[in-house]
């Protein structure tokens, strides 16, 4: 059995692949693979950790599961022990409310040394620059390694953002923004990614039971498939199904850890004690024959 038969023979009627007999060995990687590998992203070569520190589960409305439970300083801290370990992304977002988490975990540490991500749901050219602006002075930095246009869903998207793109293109030109791209949650918004030359990162869903996710496992990796042939980068979300997986971490990690389209990937953990776990599981989860 391949992979591809795997992913089309587990599927259900519901869609879903069964993880109850995961073939581990046709994922099992040559390779060690840690949450700490160095990793150029996309055209721009913005250099990332293999995971990235998520921070937007259940994020809506500004606010999300790891700002309701840990608060400005908690998050921060982990964040900061993240840092520490060799994680050196910080996933945020408008929409999250993450901002002032991510503003005091930079707060003493070498701001060239750490990544910052973040989305904007701005869909007109001057809802676009007042984000950028505000955005950095609520990050208190002078510049974005990575911008997102956050959850794209129109299949059209390329030309209805096409004003707030210019902002942001802009804003690369003038060093302010490292790197763009999109955020996106359904198929034809993630196939019109893969064919716009504007985006340079993608964040995509892609988890092996489906959960959360734009289409079938098989169908999205096609997509990042096209993407990475692009010369995009790619960086995976949902790894654990928004949560719904985490009775499934190997499965789920080792199966992200398996693609060669998915540069990296981001996970909110809610706790010091859920990131160190992560930092054990992947290099174990990828080796797992």
């Amino acid at each position: 059995m391949n992979r591809r038969h795997f992913l089309r023979s587990g599927a259900s009627a519901a869609g879903l692949v069964s993880l109850t007999n995961f073939p581990y060995h046709l994922y099992a990687q040559p390779v060690r693979k840690t949450a700490q590998d160095r990793i150029k992203l996309g055209p721009r070569g913005v250099e990332v950790s293999r995971l990235m520190m998520g921070s937007g589960t259940s994020g809506t409305g500004g606010s999300s599961n790891q700002t309701r439970k840990l608060g400005v300083n908690g998050l921060a801290e982990l964040f900061r022990a993240a840092y520490d370990q060799g994680v050196t992304v910080i996933d945020s977002a408008d929409q999250y409310g993450t901002h002032p988490h991510a503003a005091l975990a930079l707060k003493g540490l070498p701001r060239e040394k750490v990544t910052v991500l973040t989305k904007s749901g701005a869909k007109t050219a001057a809802d676009m620059k007042a984000d950028i602006d505000r955005f950095r002075r609520e990050l208190k930095t002078d510049y974005i390694d990575i911008f997102l246009l956050h959850k794209m869903e129109a299949a059209n998207w390329p030309e209805l953002m096409k004003p707030a793109m210019e902002v942001v293109s802009e804003a690369r030109e003038k060093g302010i923004i490292r790197t763009h791209g999109t955020s996106c949650h359904t198929l034809v918004a993630l196939q019109a990614a893969a064919k716009s030359p504007w985006v340079e990162v993608d964040l995509a869903r892609i988890n092996p039971a489906q959960v959360a996710m734009d289409a079938d496992p098989a169908t999205v990796l096609q997509v990042l498939a096209e993407m990475k042939a692009a010369g995009k980068g790619v960086i995976g979300m949902k790894i654990l199904g928004a949560g719904r997986l985490r009775s499934k971490p190997d499965e789920a990690l080792q199966f992200a850890l398996a693609q060669q389209s998915v540069d990296c990937f981001t996970i909110g953990s809610e706790s010091r004690a859920e990131f160190e776990d992560l930092l054990r599981k992947i290099p174990a989860a990828a080796g797992r024959g």
